[in-house]
């Protein structure tokens, strides 16, 4: 799991256009400000002043267009979704019509060097650079914009990866941000919010290898899918993040999501029990 914090300001810019008009301070002041795209119905009176909603358990594409004052084959028409209209958990669906439509889904491999892993002999890392690949995948970014974004995984894992990226683009799954961050994110030089994957590095505060160092792990939206251990937080500023029973842009839930990835054989951090850890998915279970 990356370790820095986030500053405020960028949170809300990445975090949807209704939440891009707040302040830093009214972001601190909890969940019930500068929320952006819950789930749930919204008065048909303020329909048109929501871009996104991201979906609950129990709704359906009907009563989300009905809730809105939309049709449903307007909504489907916007998300590029066909009848009967299917929606899923986590989904985030466009309220307003879109300026052009979404490119198909894509993806590619190849392999890694030494120097853009990081890689040092010295750290006697567990998995050498020539068992890693890089692995490339369309997404949809906080905006509902299209990005090809990159994930270093072990070679073994590539083709589970890719069903679980291509599952979370079907369902309009939204993620933050991958890399490479100069070209997907410019100016972000953050990378605790980026949907990472191998890193040469142990567990905190132990000698024994993260998962991350075998390249076997995921960690997705790392900020509003935070890890949780009694009153420590990582990352820190998500916070607002922390209240799982709520549907945020790029919250993961176990009927949503994360299905993505545990029908793809990872495990999710989110069902352990001496701590939570949302954004975490690995192959092991560890």
């Amino acid at each position: 799991m990356p370790k820095s914090l986030l500053i405020m300001a960028t949170v809300l810019l990445l975090a949807g256009p209704a939440a891009a008009v707040a302040t830093p301070a009214a972001a601190a002041a909890g969940p019930a400000a500068a929320t952006p795209a819950t789930a749930g119905p919204a008065a048909a009176g303020t329909a048109r002043r929501s871009v996104w909603h991201v979906v609950a358990p129990g709704e359906t594409m009907a009563g989300i267009a009905a809730a809105n004052g939309l049709r449903v084959a307007d909504v489907g028409r916007w998300n590029q979704i066909v009848p009967p209209y299917p929606v899923h958990v986590d989904e985030t669906l466009r309220l307003t019509p879109p300026t052009s439509r979404m490119p198909s889904w894509r993806t590619r491999v190849e392999p890694v060097t030494p120097e853009s892993v990081s890689w040092n002999p010295a750290y006697r890392c567990p998995v050498p650079p020539q068992d890693l690949r890089r692995i490339w995948v369309s997404y949809i970014d906080f905006r509902g914009e299209y990005h090809d974004g990159s994930i270093v995984m072990h070679k073994n894992l590539v083709t589970q990866t890719q069903q679980a990226f291509a599952t979370l683009f079907r369902w309009r799954f939204r993620i933050m941000a991958m890399a490479p961050l100069w070209l997907n994110l410019p100016g972000q030089t953050d990378t605790s919010i980026a949907t990472s994957g191998y890193a040469c590095r142990r567990v905190a505060g132990s000698r024994v290898w993260s998962q991350h160092a075998y390249g076997v792990a995921i960690d997705l939206n790392p900020l509003q899918n935070p890890m949780v251990r009694g009153a420590l937080l990582d990352p820190p500023a998500a916070g607002r993040w922390v209240r799982r029973n709520q549907y945020l842009i790029g919250m993961v839930h176990a009927e949503g999501a994360v299905r993505a990835l545990t029908g793809n054989g990872f495990a999710w951090g989110g069902r352990w029990r001496t701590l939570k850890d949302y954004q975490h998915f690995s192959t092991t279970g560890r």
